[in-house]
């Protein structure tokens, strides 16, 4: 029979107090075990684990795992090891440290991952920020259909259904997941940059209004340019055909009057 965690912690204790420790010691070395149990466990997982999995496994209270992890993360950022501890999807997860992006990237250069295209990428952030959202409002905001690529999302996990509007024909709505959340590294959805950030400052959106009309306007004197021009070939070109026409009606009537 397998003993149970409370188990392995009795006879952790048990040496560390018959070994001569104390009541400090005796804790520290529980501390340790549990810390210890969830480096293993975060070690051989690639997703995110709840504080409630590591506490139920753990035999121990929500509360002090998060304590524990804490501190993890803590000791690892003050002894700068390679990687970190992270809060990320409701979960605590092992990665990289950012500051050994460029180390990473050539190592997974061999081997890259594929890229979400252009199109994924902006239909991805039209589902983060307006969520619920259908799949005509997404191709109404991008001006193109979605159907695609809103498909390919969903086969990669990226965004799910997540029931149906009200009204007529009861569209599916769409929202991201817990999978989009981890390969962002978002703890939430409240962790997303706020979208006013992303739109341009109104003084920016006049200039482009203005540098729009100016070039409206540029293009249309270009085109009654151009029409004028047309038009006035066009009455050249009648101008020339009518004076053939009379030349041509001249000279048939000399014919016959010489014929007579």
């Amino acid at each position: 029979m397998i003993p149970s965690w409370s188990d392995r912690q009795r006879c952790w204790r048990r040496r560390a107090v018959d070994g001569g420790g104390d009541l400090s010691t005796e804790q520290t070395v529980g501390l340790t075990a549990e810390r210890r149990a969830i480096e293993a466990i975060l070690m051989v997982t690639g997703e995110p684990v709840a504080a409630s999995v590591l506490a139920e496994l753990l035999e121990i209270s929500g509360e002090k795992v998060a304590s524990i992890c804490e501190q993890m993360a803590r000791d690892y950022e003050e002894e700068a090891r390679g990687f970190v501890l992270e809060h990320v999807a409701g979960g605590y997860r092992f990665q990289s440290h950012p500051e050994m992006f460029e180390v990473v990237q050539s190592f997974a250069r061999e081997a890259p991952a594929p890229k979400l295209s252009a199109a994924a990428l902006e239909t991805l952030a039209i589902v983060a920020y307006r969520q619920p959202v259908t799949r005509s409002q997404i191709s109404e905001i991008r001006g193109v259909s979605g159907d695609g690529v809103l498909r390919m999302l969903l086969q990669k996990g990226y965004v799910e259904p997540a029931g149906r509007a009200p009204g007529p024909g009861q569209a599916v709505l769409y929202a991201t997941t817990k999978h989009f959340l981890e390969r962002m590294g978002l703890g939430s959805l409240e962790d997303l940059h706020p979208a006013g950030a992303l739109v341009p400052s109104t003084d920016v959106l006049a200039a482009m209004e203005e540098e729009l009309r100016s070039v409206g306007g540029s293009m249309d004197r270009l085109g009654r340019s151009k029409s004028a021009s047309a038009s006035g070939r066009g009455d050249v070109a009648l101008g020339e055909t009518s004076s053939t026409g009379e030349a041509a009606l001249g000279d048939t009537s000399n014919s016959n009057s010489n014929s007579q």
